[in-house]
């Protein structure tokens, strides 16, 4: 089977399809409502454009092209740019970080895309029939308590995810993007037009789009560059994988700003999907984690059409969390692969299967241990720290210093072929300049706080 550098995509809307669903995942659509909602609306959303296009896109840029360039899975693509151009081979390390970064993120995520699965059968079901508040909460309560229920379905996740990364790149991932992606996006501009007539719409475009400037604060840029981080995917070692499956023809430029604009736009509809149903219902916007599982299937029980409603979402939102999935079980693949000439379905079942067995450790604790902490982080909560708030920022901070600096000039030129001379500049002032100096500070000032 192909290990990383040797695949190469059928086109560019394949690339676009795989690249994108990487990056349109739970992060774009359950946790930017939530994070949007508890950093005051439109406010937020200026922020984090700034901050996607500003600090996201040149690191995207970076990542793809490091991965086209040096073909490879990332330490080795990492490893030959450096040699190439008079540097240290550890530079390996940077991909190295991107890779225990996906693996880190992949172990917590695989659950919460379990929790969606559930939801998906909990709609299919009983379309939420009668439930109010209480029921609600005491619902979520009693998935976070069933040990067995939250390991089957995060299997039944992995599982999947499994079988499309074991068929391989052409016959697994294209395939089910081609189908996936179009159907998400299908699904939530359906979603989205429904909710324009059923109520509450005109409240949420208000909220969305009209910006309070006196709740900017430094905590609102920090909340948005880790969104920004964590909804594009720069940092987590699967977009570097999928630029070393891109053929030379395809612009990484004009591709990243697709993706960036579909991802960017995807979490603003998912907002169009989600706060009308809230607002509509009289519900809190700002529910945090629990607006997707407690807040909502409240707004599904009341409106017209809420088991439609709630079947379509929840299959929406499956969606967009097994292709997340598959661009992060995919980085660590194809590095066993590469690293050690593994065939592709051993390193599927291995990638797959450790992955479930540290899923047990997440799963417990919500519960049995969650008052067993390090320092005050249980271990979901350590695992996003070190993943979130460490690993993701150092990798995006090196990623910029390694292309803008470490680098020969003619190198990335050469791969950004597309670009005039003057925006060739502009993106390599910005990733040479600015972007480290800016995700320096966001670092300090994240692990400060």
């Amino acid at each position: 089977m192909a290990a990383a550098g040797s695949a190469h995509w059928s086109s560019r809307f394949t690339f676009l399809m795989a690249s994108g669903g990487f990056a349109v995942g739970l992060g774009t659509i359950w946790r930017f409502p939530y994070v949007t909602g508890e950093n005051g609306g439109a406010a937020f959303v200026l922020v984090y454009l700034a901050c996607a296009f500003g600090i996201g896109v040149p690191i995207l840029i970076a990542e793809l092209l490091i991965g086209r360039r040096g073909q490879g899975s990332p330490p080795s693509a990492m490893a030959n740019l450096a040699t190439a151009s008079g540097r240290s081979p550890h530079w390996k390390v940077v991909g190295g970080m991107g890779l225990l970064a996906a693996y880190t993120i992949e172990i917590v995520y695989a659950v919460v895309v379990g929790w969606v699965l559930w939801y998906l059968f909990k709609a299919i079901t009983t379309g939420f029939a009668g439930v109010d508040a209480t029921i609600a909460e005491a619902e979520f309560a009693a998935v976070l308590d069933n040990n067995l229920g939250m390991l089957f379905w995060t299997l039944v996740g992995l599982t999947i995810t499994g079988l499309i990364i074991y068929a391989g790149v052409k016959d697994g991932i294209e395939r089910a993007v081609n189908v996936m992606m179009p159907l998400l996006f299908a699904l939530l501009l359906g979603l989205a037009v429904y909710n324009y007539f059923a109520g509450g719409f005109d409240q949420a475009v208000q909220w969305l789009f009209t910006p309070d400037f006196s709740k900017i604060g430094f905590g609102t840029v920090l909340a948005a560059i880790g969104q920004a981080f964590f909804s594009i995917g720069v940092g987590m070692a699967g977009m570097m994988v999928y630029g070393s499956y891109l053929p030379k023809s395809i612009s990484i430029t004009h591709s990243v700003l697709i993706i960036v604009i579909a991802d960017t736009g995807v979490a603003l509809l998912a907002g169009l999907v989600i706060f009308p149903a809230v607002f509509h219902n009289g519900l809190d916007p700002a529910a945090g984690a629990g607006l997707i599982f407690q807040t909502l299937p409240v707004a599904f029980a009341q409106m017209p059409g809420g088991y439609l409603f709630s079947v379509l979402f929840f299959t929406m939102l499956s969606v967009a969390g097994i292709t997340s999935m598959v661009g992060l079980v995919e980085s660590v693949n194809a590095w066993l692969e590469d690293r050690f000439g593994m065939p592709r379905h051993k390193s599927a079942l291995l990638v797959v299967g450790s992955v479930a067995c540290f899923s047990v450790l997440s799963i417990l604790s919500y519960n049995v241990l969650s008052q067993y902490n390090l320092g005050d982080r249980n271990f979901n909560d350590t695992m996003d720290f070190f993943s979130n708030q460490i690993l993701l920022p150092l990798g995006g901070l090196f990623i910029a210093v390694f292309a803008g600096w470490g680098m020969h000039s003619s190198a990335t030129r050469d791969e950004l072929t597309s670009l005039t001379a003057g925006t060739y500049a502009l993106w390599h002032f910005l990733i040479r300049f600015v972007v480290p100096p800016a995700v320096l500070v966001i670092f300090v000032m994240g692990i400060a706080d």
